[in-house]
């Protein structure tokens, strides 16, 4: 897809551990996980549910290789799980 650019957003209860930000570090509790697509690259931002900040999910942004849904999922699924999640493909902690 050329131009513009797609989102993906869930809600998400973080795991024990939570999720790793660049910004604040380690964010627990109910989240909001959103997901950008622009060019070969997908932004993953997060926020606790209802707030007004965003905080950028660590590892973030990342190629997404023409499967940006799924890296999304798998981003979901980590936080999660928890563990100091990050983006997918980063070693947990």
């Amino acid at each position: 897809m050329s131009g513009g650019s797609r989102h993906w957003q869930d809600e998400v209860v973080a795991g024990p551990g939570g999720a790793m930000t660049d910004e604040v570090g380690v964010i627990t509790g109910p989240l909001t996980l959103r997901s950008t697509a622009a060019g070969d690259l997908l932004r993953i931002d997060v926020q606790y549910k209802d707030a007004d900040e965003w905080y950028t999910l660590t590892g973030s942004p990342l190629a997404h290789h023409g499967d940006p849904a799924a890296l999304h999922a798998a981003a979901v699924a980590a936080v999660r799980a928890g563990g100091g999640a990050g983006a997918p493909g980063r070693p947990a902690g």
